[in-house]
């Protein structure tokens, strides 16, 4: 059964929690949690999901943007992590090209740096054969001229070679989106801004929770055979409701990003460099900016809210001019940015970036099934170990089977293309431009909706009346009016921040387009005038966490 996944039929949704009994209900829904919610539905589970927030606006829409196969964790001996999720990179994007795309990454090796030129080649080399590239993929090793040639900005007096490989590059909002969306398509009921408040016990076992409507107030139990907690940072604060807060925890780290406009980088080429202090961090082009990162620190505050610091920003810039020093960046030059929380499994006496990213699986004496730990790119295979664990647990229960995993041949929402990638790029573009839009402009669409454009395009004409009131972009207004119908947009920041990245990459726009979002989703959503006034002004404030370091 096809399920809604718009904010026109949330509330319908909402109550539907509470009127149904589900094999599954899953809690976080980010892309870990959106991964198990549709590799559960695919398998034929009775599955619900609620997300106290929207969909991956936690971690899952602040990582660097990259399904890597984390090149660094060959060094700290993470054969098997890397093995995993470098041949999960090549799935993922199968499963959803316009999301998912191969970005070429250059790593300058500098004197004194993390790897000399044969530890480069043989890392890569088995970095490569770990992840079964392609051989159209395999690693190429570079002398310095050949290195310059790619990326004129770096400094020469210390370089001396590079490595160049492919990695692929993301939107992890979007691929969060198209996830949850792949899985409202197959029977999953996911709601946003619903909290799990406390769990609901019988004879000591977890049977379901009870979920808060964070717009209403309203409060139902929604009842589940199995429980899984994918809560991300969150995941020890559901623990402790459980009671069930024992032995292993959460180590929690912030990584931060900046973006700069390409008039002030103009970077040609994503590079994976060195940093004074011995780390290595991404400058990556993107839609006519370059964003740098990340971070890597250990943090203790808000988990809604981490935010850049001054010493965050400090660190970026300075590790960008010394690789880069003709660009002499300066704090003014950093248009947005975005800080995100790790949730890593502690381990005593290493640091935020010698803990490692595997995620772990932790079963309570009340059937609680927690899920921590992780990378954006190995989603698919954590979302897998959990269902065929759920799955097992069922089956002893009732002796009904099911089948096993096959999200690695699901074609994700966007991501039908039966002429391949390009020809639809091609074509979208067209159509794109033919309804008036620059060629720049109708392929950033194409690339961000996939084979869903065609959906975009056809409102046009719907919002060409509401733009010119307005005084807005028809093509912004339509992508909207798509979030709200199709994507569950139910705030400014859902389709500011997360469908279209406008804030972070495009940051005018987004400040130009605040006050005919709020006004267009007030007339669709029938917002009062004060709940018109405080999501822009929570917008707003949107726009100053990723304008300002505190």
């Amino acid at each position: 059964m096809r399920r809604k996944f718009s904010s026109l039929e949330r509330e319908g949704l909402f109550d539907s929690l509470q009127q149904e009994t589900f094999d599954m209900l899953v809690i976080g829904g980010g892309v870990t949690g959106a991964g198990i919610a549709l590799d559960g539905a695919v398998r034929g589970l009775k599955v619900a999901l609620v997300e106290m927030q929207d969909f991956a606006a936690g971690t899952s829409s602040r990582s660097t943007k990259l399904v890597h196969g984390g090149l660094r964790y060959l060094k700290q001996g993470e054969i098997n992590l890397v093995r995993e999720v470098g041949r999960e990179r090549a799935i993922v994007h199968g499963n959803a090209q316009h999301v998912v795309t191969p970005e070429w990454m250059l790593m300058p090796i500098v004197k004194g740096g993390t790897y000399g030129k044969f530890a480069t080649s043989i890392g890569l080399y088995v970095y490569d054969w770990l992840a079964g590239v392609k051989r159209s993929e395999r690693r190429k090793m570079l002398n310095k001229e050949q290195t310059l040639s790619k990326e004129p900005l770096l400094r020469d007096d210390k370089l001396l070679a590079g490595g160049y490989y492919v990695e692929y590059r993301t939107d992890d909002a979007r691929l969060t989106i198209e996830i949850m969306k792949a899985a409202a398509e197959r029977g999953a009921l996911a709601v946003n801004y619903a909290k799990a408040e406390r769990f609901v016990y019988e004879d000591g076992i977890v049977c379901g929770a009870v979920v808060r409507d964070v717009w209403s107030g309203k409060e139902i139990q929604v009842k589940a055979a199995k429980i899984v907690n994918a809560a991300g940072p969150w995941v020890d604060t559901l623990r402790e409701l459980d009671r069930s807060k024992h032995g292993k925890r959460l180590h929690l780290t912030k990584g931060v990003h900046i973006v700069v406009d390409q008039s002030r980088f103009p970077l040609r080429q994503a590079i994976y460099f060195d940093t004074p202090d011995g780390r290595m961090v991404f400058a990556i082009p993107r839609d006519g900016k370059a964003y740098i990162g990340t971070t890597d620190t250990n943090y203790e505050g808000d988990l809604v809210h981490p935010r850049m610091t001054k010493e965050d920003l400090t660190y970026l810039l300075n590790s960008a001019n010394d690789m880069f020093p003709s660009l002499r960046l300066r704090e003014q030059d950093v248009e947005s940015s975005w800080a995100g929380l790790r949730p890593l499994i502690h381990e005593d006496g290493k640091s935020p970036s010698e803990l490692s990213r595997k995620d772990e699986i932790f079963i309570s004496p009340s059937g609680l099934v927690t899920i921590a730990g992780g990378k954006l790119t190995g989603y698919r295979k954590m979302a897998e170990r959990i269902v065929d664990l759920i799955a097992k647990q069922l089956t002893e229960a009732t002796g009904k089977p099911f089948p096993g995993c096959t999200t690695d041949r699901i074609t994700l929402s966007g991501g039908n293309f039966p002429e391949g990638f390009d020809a639809f790029l091609r074509h979208s573009t067209e159509q794109g431009v033919k309804r008036g839009l620059s060629e720049r402009n109708a392929r950033i669409l194409a690339n961000r909706y996939g084979s869903n454009t065609p959906l975009v395009f056809d409102r046009f004409a719907k919002v060409r009346e509401a733009a010119q009131r307005l005084e807005t972009d028809v093509e912004m207004l339509a992508a909207l009016d798509y979030g709200i119908e199709e994507e569950m947009v139910a705030t400014p920041a859902d389709f500011l921040i997360r469908r279209s990245s406008a804030v972070n990459f495009d940051i005018r726009s987004a400040e130009r387009w605040g006050r005919a979002v709020v006004a267009y989703m007030a007339e669709v959503l029938h917002w009062s005038g004060e709940e018109a006034e405080l999501q822009y002004e929570r917008f707003v404030n949107a726009l100053s966490y990723a304008k300002n370091a505190i």
